[in-house]
Order: C-alpha cells, then structure tokens, then sequence
C-alpha cells in the first residue's frame, strides 16, 4: 500500500475513533443530565407541583443542543462539508467537546494520544471546511525546534530561518524553499512559549502547524480562534530530536488553504 493509501487509512480510523468517542459522550450527558434532574425531582415538588416539568423541560432543551451540535459535528466530519456555524462548532470541540473525550476515552481504555490524533483530525476537517482562500503574507507555518539537526551549528529559532545553510541534514533546508515558493512566513518554535509569542506578534489567519501530538493539540487550544491545520511528524530517533515531516503534505496544506486547489480533492484531511 502507497503513502496516500496509509494515510487515508489512517484518517479513517481516527475519523471512527473521534466519532466514536463523540456518541459516547453524548450517552454519559444524557445519563448525567437525567440523574441531575432526577435527584432533586422530588425537592423540586415541595417547592411547586410544575417545577419538576419545568425543569424536565430545560434539561431536555440543554441535551436537544448537546445532541443537535454534535450530530452536526458528525455529519461534518462524515461529508467533509461546512454545515452549520462551522466556526463555533469547532470552538465548542476545542474548549469543551475535547476535555470530555478525554476522560470518557480514558474510561474504555483509549490512550491519549490515540484521541489527540482523532481530536486533531476532526479538528483539520472543520478548519478545512471553515478556511477560505488565506493571502500568503497572512499565513504562517511554524515548526518545532526539534526538526532542526542536532548537528547542526547554526540554531534556527523563531523567525531565523534566513540563516539555514541548507546543509540537508534536515528538512528546514526544504521548508525555506517552500516558503519562497508561495510567499508565506515560516518559523521555527523551541516550545508552547514561543509559539505563542510567534502567533501574538505575527497574527497570522492560518497557521499550518508540525510537531508531535501534545504539542499539536496544545497548539489548536492555545491559538483559537485561529484556525490551525495539523500536521503530525515523524519521529525515527525517538520524541524531541531530529524528527522529520513529509514536505510534500506541507506543500499540500498551503497550497489548499492558499486556494492553490480544490479543498473537496487536493488535500488528504489528516496527514499520519
């Protein structure tokens, strides 16, 4: 199987496991939403005879928006579509819909890091459903220090990126020739700190992010509402040290969101 069939295969898989954890989630509300209207139900009856409809009914009203947005949610990633506010959809993903998944996949034995990829590949298809045509000098692809060759003399940080001597022992070389190729700024982070830093001071409408799964799903919360396409890297020698990402799904990223191609075809929605 080529590279683009690993990928998509991989894609699916974390399209079913996010999906997946979404319906379960949405079964704990439900359950947790009865149970709170139910305990108190016959305190609510000394108060006043309607108070336990009444509040039957607001709790219902909570659980129809619960389940309406994430069905929505679902359909979304199914089709690969924007439908609905796209935009607060993956707001309420980022800030509330992720931390639940965490725990309820935690409980059936998910490992984490296995719901970041599934939580950064939802997160990719809305920011592709959401993203409109981005100008070059409004994007921003930031890397992490650690893409960078031990090896090297020259340590590239931040927006230095000018001074690769492009050696080739690592992919800066590449990205500083992508970079060029369409205009966009790239920069280089040696953590969450600085990254922030980067997006404060360059405010970028896009960024197109690498690194490994922590990072990347920190990255996402840290700058929404700032939409950021995740691209996962390789990691041959272990976590943190000469790692490696794919130039060409890089390429692939900017040039989708650069409206270089067609978002339903040009650009796989998740990159393993």
């Amino acid at each position: 199987m080529g590279r683009n069939g690993n990928q998509q295969c991989c894609v699916q898989s974390d399209k079913r496991t996010f999906i997946g954890l979404l319906l379960l989630t949405s079964l704990v509300l439900i359950v947790l939403s009865v149970l709170l209207w139910w305990v108190p139900y016959v305190g609510f009856s000394y108060i006043h005879p309607r108070l336990p409809l009444i509040m039957a009914l607001v709790f219902l009203a909570v659980l129809m928006f619960l389940i309406g947005g994430g069905m929505t949610l679902v359909f979304t990633i199914i089709r690969g579509k924007n439908l609905f506010f796209n935009r607060r959809i993956r707001g309420v993903v980022i800030r509330f819909l992720f931390p639940l998944l965490v725990v309820v996949g935690k409980l059936v034995g998910i490992t984490k890091d296995r719901i970041r990829r599934a939580f950064i590949s939802a997160n990719n298809l809305l920011v592709l459903g959401e993203a409109k045509g981005v100008r070059p000098e409004k994007m921003l692809v930031l890397l992490p220090q650690c893409i960078q060759s031990h090896e090297c003399d020259v340590r590239i940080t931040g927006e230095k990126v000018e001074n690769c001597k492009g050696c080739g022992r690592c992919k800066i070389k590449n990205l500083k020739i992508l970079s060029r190729k369409y205009g966009v700024s790239i920069s280089v982070a040696t953590g969450g700190t600085l990254a922030r830093k980067i997006v404060a001071e360059r405010r970028p409408d896009m960024i197109i992010g690498v690194a490994c799964e922590r990072d990347l799903t920190s990255g996402i919360q840290d700058s929404y509402p700032i939409p950021v396409y995740g691209i996962l890297n390789s990691r041959p020698n272990g976590p943190c040290i000469d790692t490696d990402v794919d130039v060409d799904i890089v390429e692939e990223g900017v040039r989708a969101f650069l409206g270089g191609e067609e978002r339903s075809g040009g650009v796989s929605p998740q990159s393993f």
